[in-house]
């Protein structure tokens, strides 16, 4: 199994037979997938931005409401280490 070191700014270089393997080429993107300690190395093959239009709607939305939610909804989070869901935009 081929292995490598963390630099010094915690970059890694992938080893070529593992690009290779996962088909990865300059620019393509990975996920680290944690495992219950051992960590996954996976090719992001879509991003959100892909999908963008995939999902039918049936009007038009309002995006500054939806982030406005998703902000509010984090910022939850973070002050009280609890998980929320927001069902509509203040």
């Amino acid at each position: 199994m081929p292995s490598t070191r963390v630099g010094r700014r915690g970059q890694l270089t992938i080893p070529k037979a593992v690009r290779q393997s996962l088909g990865l080429s300059e620019g393509d993107y990975v996920a680290f997938v944690d495992h219950g300690g051992d960590v996954v190395l996976r090719p992001v093959r879509q991003s959100l931005r892909d999908l963008r239009g995939s999902v039918p709607v049936s009007g038009p939305q309002d995006f500054d409401a939806v982030r406005d939610s998703v902000q509010h909804a984090r910022a939850d989070r973070l002050t009280t280490g609890t998980p929320t869901r927001s069902t509509d935009a203040d």
